[in-house]
């Protein structure tokens, strides 16, 4: 498979991750606070990081830290930290997920620009259609009016901090992605976030004891997020521009749509429909449209 073929799989493999973790992350959050739930979250997806790493005989990966590089690796995990806790703030507060996933399409359209100004990254016309039509989409799928307060509600204040600091994360991880290989960045991401959680519960002086059924959410929603969507977003990156991979990964809300209504009984609007019909046709332009305008020439 060629380096953009894989990047796109790794993109669409992140999304699909992705969207499971709003469904799971809200089932769990709705029974246990939200630092009970970070300690076994994290923890879990360092559990099933190794566990991939040592069937693989790749765990040697891990000891692989430019000096140089030290530093930026730190402001990384600072950065998802600060964008972690700020979106699962919102999940908790906001009544459904895929409100969450609408306000978080801010990400994907912070790194597009900071990829063209910061990392000089650009696009044919027909990508540019396909950007558009998917971020409008990704917007239209996860929009929810809310009475007079509209989308702006309690906990959109959470999303759009917690999509600037992904922003600056994910571009920086890009320009160091030849020196930081995926597997470290995500490490990296799980220890800060792992041991803030544990601070956390100290600190508060919380039990560790959570009931059966929000653990089990934990453990499905810890391997398809912090591993599985972790893992294979920053591969993504090895091959493909950071805004390329962030739009192809906003389609998410399509997913979150499914799962929220096959999972927590949430019905979908004919306008998010629409929206999912649009995000998809955006991101076949995405992947596909040079290749569409090469075989037409």
């Amino acid at each position: 498979m060629k380096g953009r073929s894989k990047g796109y799989l790794f993109a669409i493999t992140a999304t699909l991750a992705m969207a499971n973790v709003f469904v799971f992350s809200k089932a769990a959050l709705n029974e246990v606070h939200i630092i009970q739930f970070g300690v076994y979250w994290y923890l879990l997806g360092m559990v099933w990081l190794l566990i991939y790493l040592a069937l693989r005989r790749q765990l040697h990966m891990l000891k692989k830290i430019p000096r140089d590089q030290r530093l930026q690796l730190a402001l990384i995990g600072l950065l998802e930290l600060g964008g972690t806790l700020f979106f699962f703030l919102a999940i908790q507060q906001m009544e459904n997920p895929a409100m969450v996933s609408f306000l978080g399409n801010l990400t994907p359209l912070l790194i597009t620009l900071m990829g063209v100004f910061f990392l000089h990254e650009r696009y044919a016309p027909i990508e540019i259609l396909g950007i558009v039509l998917t971020l409008a989409g990704a917007f239209m799928i996860s929009y929810q009016p809310g009475g007079e307060e509209g989308w702006l509600r309690e906990g959109a204040e959470w999303v759009f901090l917690s999509a600037v600091l992904y922003a600056v994360a994910f571009v920086m991880a890009k320009h160091s992605i030849e020196q930081l290989n995926p597997f470290l960045l995500t490490l990296n991401r799980l220890v800060f976030l792992w041991l803030f959680s544990v601070g956390a519960l100290l600190v508060s002086g919380m039990s560790l004891a959570i009931p059966t059924k929000p653990l089990l959410n934990i453990v499905l929603g810890s391997f398809l997020g912090p591993f599985l969507a972790g893992l294979t977003n920053y591969s993504a990156i090895q091959y493909l521009e950071a805004s390329r991979t962030s739009i192809i990964t906003s389609s998410k809300g399509f997913f979150v749509l499914v799962g929220a209504f096959i999972y927590l009984g949430l019905v979908p609007q004919m306008w998010q429909v629409w929206g999912g019909i649009l995000t998809v046709a955006g991101v076949v332009l995405i992947t596909l449209g040079k290749q569409m305008i090469k075989g037409k020439r």
